[in-house]
């Protein structure tokens, strides 16, 4: 129970169509397991009430919220709804983030519009729940904030938009930390490296027209530990170690998640 009595805003707690777990629901289900009340965001919300079915079967506490997290509105209604259901808000874990699947592309084929939708979901949305989390936390004295950039900002990766906005999301991190350390927050992020979840997978084999298996074994040959891809659970973990009190003198770091490849940087 190393979250008992937490309360913690999961944003993409749902997850996309396709086989295993992604890192959003794999997360908010290990919270509600280590104690924490969960807050399922997600802008499906069928989805988000899978992962909230899930948890209850365990007996977890935890309900399903629907967001576009692009809006500013609605960020500011899932703060409220959270703080006003149970009190306070101790953890945020920004997860959502799209590449391919928001269109985006190689610099010379890609579109504005595919661009700025990249932009406002992986970036934007993190911007937006911070700044309607962090005055609560600052009254609180303590909180913990997780978000989840990609092995993307430091390894060779083509696609422009989701490149830059993971970079960003560190650099955002980092500010987090250093400007909020004075009251008790803690800002954290972690960088996924080849991960074997629906979005990752599922998005790919459908993008390029190949079977899931093919991409699965594509991607197993890079990963130098085993030669064999994470798991959103591996995501999972990392995010409960930083956002529970064993991390509390660690703040304003990248974690990268990855299997070794970030030794390969060179």
């Amino acid at each position: 129970m190393r979250l008992k009595d937490k309360v913690a805003i999961v944003v993409g707690a749902g997850q996309s169509p396709g086989e295993g777990i992604g890192n959003g629901r794999a997360t908010a289900l290990t919270f509600a397991r280590e104690g924490a009340k969960v807050v399922c965001v997600d802008r499906d919300l069928k989805s988000a009430d899978e992962t909230v079915q899930m948890i209850a079967e365990k007996q977890g506490a935890a309900v399903a919220f629907e967001a576009d997290v692009t809006k500013a509105a609605d960020i500011k209604a899932m703060v409220a709804d959270t703080r006003s259901r149970w009190g306070r808000i101790d953890i945020l874990h920004n997860n959502v983030g799209v590449s391919l699947a928001g269109g985006d592309a190689e610099l010379l084929e890609i579109a504005e519009e595919a661009f700025d939708r990249c932009v406002a979901i992986n970036l934007k949305s993190c911007i937006l729940a911070c700044k309607e989390v962090i005055p609560i936390m600052r009254r609180q004295m303590s909180g913990a904030i997780v978000n989840i950039s990609s092995m993307a900002v430091i390894t060779t990766y083509p696609y422009v938009a989701y490149k830059a906005t993971k970079a960003a999301m560190v650099s955002f991190t980092e500010q987090l930390a250093y400007q909020n350390a004075s009251y008790g927050i803690r800002a954290n992020v972690i960088l996924p490296g080849l991960m074997n979840t629906p979005m990752a997978v599922d998005t790919r084999a459908r993008e390029f027209r190949k079977t899931r298996a093919e991409i699965e074994a594509q991607r197993d040959a890079q990963v130098p530990l085993r030669r064999k891809m994470g798991t959103g659970w591996d995501v999972a973990n990392a995010a409960l170690f930083l956002a529970s009190d064993e991390a509390k003198f660690i703040t304003g770091v990248t974690l990268p998640v990855d299997g070794g490849a970030s030794v390969r940087r060179g």
